[in-house]
C-alpha cells in the first residue's frame, strides 16, 4: 500500500468525545486540507450538519455544544470516506439543483453547475417555445432536468430517458419525491432508439469525457458511473449520433440543445451544419468555456 492509500484510509484525527462543535470542525476542516478536498471547512459542516440532523447555518449557534461519542462515531466514517475522494453529494444522498433537493447516488452522475446554467438558459431564451412543448431529456440520468423542467412548466409534456436502469431508478424515486411522477415518464432507450417521434425540444447532457482522459480525472469524478462519463475515445461519439439522430424525432422547426465538454464545440457546430441544422448557436459556462450547443431543424 502506499503512503498516499494508507493516509487516505487513516481516522480523523479527532477522538475525544469531549469535543464542541467548533473543535470539531476546526480539527476536520484541516484533515480536509491535507487531503486536498475543496472548500474543506464547507464540506466539514455539511456532514456535521447531516449527522446531527441540523441546517448546516444551525451549527453556527451550536459552536460551544459539546458532542456525545454516538455523534462523533458515525461523523468519523463519513469523514474518513470523504477524504478518500468519495462525494459529498454520495455522503449526504442527496444534491441541491436549481433550488429543489434531489436525492443523489451512485447509480447517476452528481448534477453538476454547468447543467443547471443550461436549465437557466433554456428558461431565458426558450420559455415560449417549452410551455407547450413535448420535450425530451436524452440521457436523464437521476432526472435534474426533465422534474425541473416539467416543475417549472406546468402544461409541457415530459420523456426522461437513459441506457441505464439503476438511473431510471433514481429518478423516478426524484419523481416521487418532487411530486411529480405524473407528469414525467422515465423509460430506457438507447438515445431516441425507443420513443415516438414528434418533439418540440430534445435537450441532452450526455457522457462526453474521452476515455483517454481518465486520468485526468478527480478522486470525484471517478466516482460517477462509467456509462454517464464516457462517450468515447474521442469524448463526442454520443453527441455526434445524437445530432444524426434528432432530425427524425423533431417536429418542424424543433430545437436541439445539448452540454458538451471542453474545446468540442467547433467540431459540432461544424456537424450541425452538415446535418442542415439552422439558428445554430453556442453559450459559454461561468467559467467562460463554450458548453452548451443550441440548433433547429427544419
Amino acid at each position: 500500500m502506499s503512503v498516499a492509500n494508507s493516509s487516505a484510509r487513516e481516522a480523523p484525527p479527532w477522538v475525544s468525545c469531549h469535543m464542541i462543535v467548533l473543535e470539531v470542525l476546526s480539527s476536520t476542516t484541516g484533515y480536509f486540507q491535507k487531503r486536498h478536498i475543496d472548500s474543506p471547512r464547507l464540506n466539514a459542516e455539511h456532514l456535521l450538519a447531516h449527522v446531527l440532523g441540523r441546517k448546516r447555518i444551525d451549527l453556527y449557534l451550536e459552536f460551544e455544544r459539546g458532542l456525545a461519542e454516538s455523534e462523533l462515531a458515525p461523523l468519523r466514517e463519513l469523514v474518513r470516506r470523504r477524504g478518500s475522494g468519495e462525494p459529498l453529494q454520495h455522503l449526504l444522498g442527496t444534491v441541491e439543483f436549481c433550488g429543489r433537493t434531489f436525492r443523489c447516488d451512485k447509480r447517476a452522475l452528481v448534477p453538476r453547475p454547468e447543467t443547471e446554467q443550461l436549465i437557466e438558459l433554456l428558461i431565458s431564451h426558450c420559455k415560449s417555445k417549452i410551455e407547450h412543448s413535448r420535450t425530451i431529456d436524452v440521457g436523464t440520468g437521476s432526472g435534474v432536468i426533465a422534474l425541473t423542467l416539467a416543475d417549472e412548466f406546468p402544461k409541457v409534456e415530459i420523456v426522461g430517458v437513459d441506457i441505464s436502469e439503476d438511473a431510471l431508478m433514481l429518478a423516478r424515486e426524484n419523481a416521487e419525491r418532487l411530486g411529480l411522477v405524473n407528469r414525467v415518464r422515465f423509460l430506457r432507450s438507447n438515445l431516441l432508439e425507443s420513443v415516438q417521434p414528434g418533439f418540440d425540444l430534445i435537450v441532452a447532457n450526455l457522457p462526453y469525457v474521452s476515455t483517454e482522459d481518465r486520468q485526468n480525472l478527480s478522486r470525484e469524478v471517478l466516482h460517477d458511473p462509467k456509462v454517464a462519463l464516457f462517450g468515447g475515445a474521442r469524448g463526442d461519439e454520443l453527441v455526434r449520433q445524437l445530432i444524426t439522430q434528432a432530425p427524425s424525432w423533431l417536429r418542424p422547426g424543433g430545437m436541439l440543445a445539448m452540454e458538451i465538454g471542453i474545446s468540442q464545440s467547433e467540431a459540432l457546430v461544424a456537424v450541425l451544419a452538415e446535418k442542415n441544422y439552422r439558428d445554430i448557436w453556442t453559450e459559454k459556462d461561468y467559467s467562460g468555456v463554450i458548453r452548451f450547443l443550441f440548433a433547429k431543424y427544419g
